[in-house]
């Protein structure tokens, strides 16, 4: 297969709000994902990150546009033929206990894909492996095999989610904010596993989250959302020092550093309780107050009315993702 993994090209996804208002949740989002890299998928609760991730497994599928998993075409698919592709792409989902069968043993959860995929396994081989997988997570398989869902820890369910997604060896994992429900000493546990899991498998992976440190830290590359479009996508290696968006200058300076108080944008700051954040220097500080309603429709760009550089053209004129760098894009009149 040439070209990317993963094609994701113009996507939409609206729902039905209060009185029939309409939220454009996800509006015209266009991204690529190589072979075994990892994407973050970051920005404020209600942009629509966990939207795209849905939509990306069809759960349910997008309004529009196009999303191409190796060259085949995943929206319009019938059910049989999605059915078939399943295999390939699985979802960690955010709250790791409820997306268990509270009624199902931790075995049972785990071999589910199986059967439910047609894998031609005998019992001793199907068994064989979910140990392997549920080792391969961190788990010892006779202590948790027999045991329901509610017997565990939120980090050990977890685990559990991990393998059930990883069972049927697909190529693409998307994980909506798998750590955010977790103890601060558990979600270290669980990144590491996930990029354990990346490098075991050749897993190709998108990691949404609002963390900025934790997506900066698991990340090749990472994407900023706000009211379902992209501000900016950039090199996680460079997120503190090349960030150009307002936006995404906004959420680094957000971060608490060390003593408890916030980053300031326009000084250098160390955030974080690992992870160091030189902010670049800006003329301007973008507005930290509430997010926009998405039951609003909003023409122009969107981040506007929080904005230092917001004019005119801000008001009318979408701004579109332009090529600033090698790898950087920026959704910026003014950038």
């Amino acid at each position: 297969m040439s070209g990317p993994l993963l094609q994701v090209r113009d996507l939409y996804k609206c729902y039905r709000g209060p009185r029939g208002t309409r939220v454009d949740a996800v509006a015209g989002v266009s991204f690529d994902i190589a072979a075994g890299e990892t994407l973050g998928l970051v920005g404020e609760s209600g942009c629509g990150k966990s939207s795209v991730g849905r939509s990306l497994m069809m759960l349910p599928p997008p309004d529009t546009g196009s999303v191409r998993l190796e060259d085949v075409e995943l929206t319009g698919l019938r059910s049989d033929a999605l059915r078939r592709m399943r295999p390939r792409f699985q979802m960690v989902f955010q709250d790791p206990v409820s997306s268990l069968n509270p009624r199902r043993s931790i075995g049972e959860a785990v071999a589910a894909p199986l059967a439910l995929h047609g894998q031609q396994l005998d019992r001793r081989a199907r068994e064989a492996r979910v140990d392997a997988m549920l080792e391969s997570c961190g788990l010892e398989p006779a202590a948790v095999r027999q045991r329901l869902p509610h017997e565990l820890s939120g980090g050990q369910c977890q685990r559990v989610s991990i393998a059930r997604a990883l069972v049927l060896e697909p190529r693409l994992l998307v994980c909506d904010e798998p750590v955010s429900s977790l103890d601060v000493s558990v979600q270290a546990q669980i990144l590491n596993l996930l990029q354990d899991c990346r490098e075991r498998f050749g897993l190709t992976m998108l990691f949404i989250a609002h963390d900025m440190a934790v997506v900066r830290h698991v990340s090749d590359r990472v994407a900023v959302m706000y009211l379902g479009r992209l501000c900016e996508i950039l090199p996680s290696a460079g997120l503190v020092t090349q960030a150009m968006h307002p936006y995404t200058r906004l959420l680094l300076a957000s971060v608490p550093r060390r003593g408890g108080h916030p980053a300031r944008a326009d000084a250098g700051a160390h955030v974080g309780a690992d992870v160091s954040f030189p902010l670049p220097a800006t003329s301007a500080s973008a507005d930290a107050g509430d997010v926009a309603s998405p039951l609003s429709s909003v023409a122009g760009c969107r981040f506007r009315d929080r904005c230092p550089l917001a004019s005119g053209r801000c008001v009318t004129e979408v701004p579109a993702l332009r090529e600033v760098a090698p790898g950087h894009q920026v959704a910026c009149h003014h950038v």
